[in-house]
């Protein structure tokens, strides 16, 4: 069974309808790669898997837990949105670090909020902040950042930003990993450094969603690729088919415009 299962997933911004009938599954240890123009609604995908926005209907299950039933309009607590944004990690296109935190700060706070809601966090705490510490030492250390750990954001470069980004949203163990553009934002001289941190995610078998503008990239690093437009699915397979002999004319005129060499 797939771990991620989204089905008739619809989502209106007043009369305007930006996802229309979305289905797919993901399985683990599997990288999609989603691409399509700005508009298409790629983001907005995220966005709802991430509950940052309602769907108006359509279910979301991770390994068979409905997480999201979008014909259900009854109020979720917020502690509860909270449980089922853990199922995810999102690595925003503008990093989104908090300038007054060091980069290990950054990494830890999440989980240091979190452990709070411990029942054995009093008794605890200590112990449980130095495992938060560690992980999140562990974590930088595996992007590459080291030695950048006690720098705040305006001290590190954009790509080194968006490594912390990254080193962020696993800090929570999530079970799917979603990138929205997470080379947008940087000059193209640091755009390498992030993706080699990417690719040795997908190399470590991580359950990834990656919004890109990288054709080379996503042939190379993902497992599928899904080409969206006008908010529909469009076409979606194995990723050097749909990149290389796309099979739908519209994947073949957006691709038109893409170098994938």
């Amino acid at each position: 069974m797939a771990m991620l299962e989204v089905s008739h997933l619809e989502k209106h911004f007043g009369d305007t309808q930006v996802l229309k009938d979305i289905n797919f599954t993901l399985e683990q240890g599997r990288s999609l790669a989603i691409i399509g123009s700005s508009g298409s609604g790629k983001t907005t995908l995220l966005r709802c898997l991430n509950f940052l926005e309602s769907p108006d209907s359509g279910t979301i299950q991770v390994d068979g837990q409905l997480l999201l039933d979008g014909s259900v309009k009854t109020r979720v607590s917020d502690g509860e949105v909270r449980k089922k944004r853990l199922k995810f990690g999102l690595v925003f296109q503008n990093f989104n670090l908090f300038p007054q935190y060091t980069a290990l700060e950054n990494v830890m706070l999440a989980g240091q909020l979190l452990a709070k809601e411990r029942p054995d966090f009093k008794r605890r705490k200590k112990e449980i902040f130095a495992e938060i510490r560690s992980r999140a030492e562990d974590l930088l250390t595996q992007v590459g950042l080291q030695d950048r750990m006690g720098n705040y954001p305006d001290q590190l470069s954009g790509g080194q930003q968006q490594r912390v980004a990254i080193a962020r949203a696993l800090a929570l163990d999530p079970d799917i990993l979603c990138f929205d553009e997470p080379t947008s934002a940087l000059d193209p001289e640091l755009t390498g450094e992030v993706l080699r941190v990417i690719r040795s995610l997908s190399e470590r078998h991580m359950t990834m969603i990656i919004v890109t503008h990288e054709m080379a990239f996503a042939r190379d690093v993902a497992d599928e690729v899904m080409f969206m437009d006008g908010g529909v699915i469009v076409e979606r397979g194995p990723a050097h088919q749909v990149i290389e002999h796309p099979q739908e004319e519209r994947t073949k005129l957006f691709l038109s415009h893409y170098s994938a060499s």
